[in-house]
């Protein structure tokens, strides 16, 4: 039997990349970074053999995908943002094996989900990023789920995040860590006024409700959050529309998870999105969690 050691919701934005490097906006994200690195820590501690990542920048127009080639290298350059995330050079270990278990499980629960492993398909910088602040030495195994989903449910991601979970605990026989890579508000700032923006929310309206679902998550308030999430997912811009976070609560108990989350990195504003570290305690399974993916 295998367990859910650790489950977090974190940030992935270009500009910690940006943060090492010489010039104007060095050290600029330097608390995600030690956000990270904590994160990885508590991992280390706890004796997390792989992470996995729901990953908000891996995009997917059918079905439900997980990477899990046995290793993943490379340098990388966003298509988003070249001038930000260029020449990046990594190397990790991946674990097949708990690839295709993960999938077969969520197939299992009647969500659809293919496991690549076999693939020259690459990683996307949802799991490069906090990768290379917590993974740096390779201590980790890496797999990667798409979670991007243009036309899918977020019910269907809770219930792949449960029954994932379930796999981890009947079937795995280690110590795993799922994160949630991706931001809150995610309405990027217009062309033009990116540097206005660096450290700023789009809006005062977006930035208010950031904090309110904060509020939510800090208190353990999820039955209010997971109704109101289809809506925040589509109104506030949320990144991914909000599957990852959906796969992660799926994990923990969806609407009867009673954890409070604990910050790790405050809320913060960047080029126009709202970001943060959170790490959200892992409780036992109960009914609701079972019921999800029946």
């Amino acid at each position: 039997m295998g367990t859910l050691a650790l489950a977090a919701k974190i940030t992935h934005v270009p500009s910690m990349y940006l943060s090492e490097l010489p010039g104007p906006h060095q050290g600029c994200r330097q608390a995600a970074i030690d956000g990270h690195k904590e994160i990885s820590r508590r991992c280390r501690e706890l004796g997390v053999d792989t992470i996995v990542v729901f990953d908000t920048h891996w995009l997917v127009n059918s079905g439900y995908h997980v990477n899990c080639a046995p290793s993943f290298e490379g340098v990388y350059t966003s298509n988003e943002l070249p001038h930000f995330i260029k020449n990046m050079p990594y190397a990790y270990p991946g674990n097949p094996a708990l690839g295709k278990l993960l999938a077969e499980a969520a197939t299992a629960a009647g969500v659809h989900t293919r496991a690549h492993d076999a693939t020259t398909l690459a990683l996307e910088y949802g799991t490069l990023v906090p990768m290379r602040y917590m993974n740096a030495d390779r201590h980790f195994k890496v797999v990667s789920v798409a979670a991007l989903c243009t036309v899918h449910d977020l019910a269907d991601s809770a219930r792949l995040g449960a029954a994932m979970r379930e796999a981890v605990e009947r079937d795995y026989d280690g110590r795993v860590a799922f994160f949630a890579s991706g931001s809150l508000s995610h309405r990027f700032a217009q062309n033009g006024t990116a540097d206005q923006y660096l450290h700023k929310a789009w809006s005062p309206f977006l930035e208010s409700m950031d904090q309110e679902v904060i509020a939510m998550w800090r208190d353990g308030d999820w039955k209010t959050f997971c109704d109101m999430l289809p809506e925040y997912a589509e109104k506030c811009h949320g990144e991914g529309f909000m599957h990852d976070t959906a796969m992660l609560l799926g994990a923990l108990g969806w609407d009867g998870y009673r954890g409070r989350a604990e910050i790790i990195t405050p809320y913060f504003g960047s080029s126009g999105t709202g970001q943060i570290n959170v790490v959200l305690p892992v409780e036992p399974q109960g009914e609701r969690h079972a019921a999800l993916h029946r």
